[in-house]
């Protein structure tokens, strides 16, 4: 097997910088690599693998005999390179939301629908981060009792908007402490405190654009039917990092909270905290800078016929972002898809 050359695209970036490291934990063999930037960024150090790098402005000619191109720079920059890249022979794993709705593009999280990656033409789209940690969850469960009806809560946090954002949470709430004036910039309403019910622009629907990407991407990625009812509620909230989601699933087939625990307990990338008899459930705290999705809280709901509800918490800057990146780079070279 060939080793590939690879690119990071956004190296200096929160997410850019966390894929970084992941090429490193994960093992990537590659051939050559390096890291592109916007020219503001340029002629910064990274420190990797025992090596210093340049980081060079992102220009076309960037990407001439790299196979992989790992994306975390923004929609208008994935869609400025991406022909580039594919007219020179790379694959693109993209971080943004350019490319997820694209009929002709793979929307893939790895050990879920690796078979989509088959059908990639250059490009493959990450998935937004709170389906991300959704989809470990559901494939197993749907593959079990198949999924109705669905119902998401997401508590999402700040690190999931970028670095301003994880800034803007420290100084509100510093200035909240001390009873002085904020200007929040980031968010629309103050971070401090406060759960603000709005991520991204609001839809014609009443809906957010963040909450119609987990009913689409969710309907892509595990192949569901488009009149399947899901619906969505994001909220931001005063977390540094890590995504917490409220489920309520539905199934067509009856399955118990006991089945539940033994299916999630025996699938990929999930690890079960579900004791609530002594306070032993996920939280945000259990899962920044690991890998796994946590689950717990899993009961019977109520309000459904073979219904479950249970809670999920994931590092969003991992499992939502870089993680699933570098997973994908990795399936990729071993299915030779370069």
């Amino acid at each position: 097997m060939r080793k590939p050359n690879i690119a990071i695209l956004g190296a200096t970036g929160v997410v850019g910088r966390e894929i970084t490291k992941i090429v490193n934990e994960l093992n990537i063999e590659f051939n050559e690599i390096k890291f592109l930037s916007s020219a503001k960024s340029a002629g910064s150090k990274i420190e990797f693998q025992g090596k210093e790098y340049i980081v060079e402005e992102a220009k076309p000619e960037s990407f001439d005999g790299v196979n992989i191109v790992l994306a975390s720079a923004g929609g208008s920059t994935s869609q400025k390179f991406a022909p580039e890249i594919v007219k020179r022979g790379g694959v693109l794993i993209d971080n943004s939301s350019a490319f997820r709705m694209d009929k002709d593009v793979p929307l893939v999280i790895a050990y879920v629908n690796d078979e989509d990656l088959r059908k990639h033409k250059g490009i493959i789209a990450n998935p937004n981060c709170s389906t991300s940690q959704l989809m470990l969850v559901l494939k197993p469960l749907h593959e079990k009792a198949k999924i109705k009806r669905l119902i998401v809560s997401t508590y999402q946090a700040v690190s999931g908007a970028g670095l301003a954002a994880i800034n803007e949470l420290t100084a509100n709430t510093k200035a909240t402490l001390d009873n002085k004036e904020f200007e929040n910039v980031c968010f629309k309403k103050p971070i401090s405190f406060n759960v603000i019910p709005q991520i991204d622009v609001f839809c014609e629907n009443g809906y957010t654009k963040e909450e119609m990407k987990v009913v689409n991407e969710t309907k892509k990625i595990l192949h569901l039917p488009q009149e399947l009812p899901i619906s969505c509620t994001a909220a931001r909230v005063p977390v540094y990092n890590g995504h917490s989601e409220a489920v309520d699933i539905e199934f067509e087939e009856e399955i118990s909270p006991d089945e539940v625990r033994e299916i999630l307990n025996n699938s990929f990338g999930i690890k079960v905290i579900d004791n609530p008899e002594n306070f032993e459930y996920p939280t945000t705290r259990d899962a920044s800078g690991v890998d796994p999705v946590f689950v717990g809280r899993i009961r019977k709901n109520l309000a459904f016929n073979n219904g479950i509800s249970l809670w999920c918490v994931a590092d969003n800057l991992r499992i939502g972002a870089a993680l699933n990146t570098v997973r994908l780079c990795k399936k990729v070279i071993e299915m030779e898809l370069y």
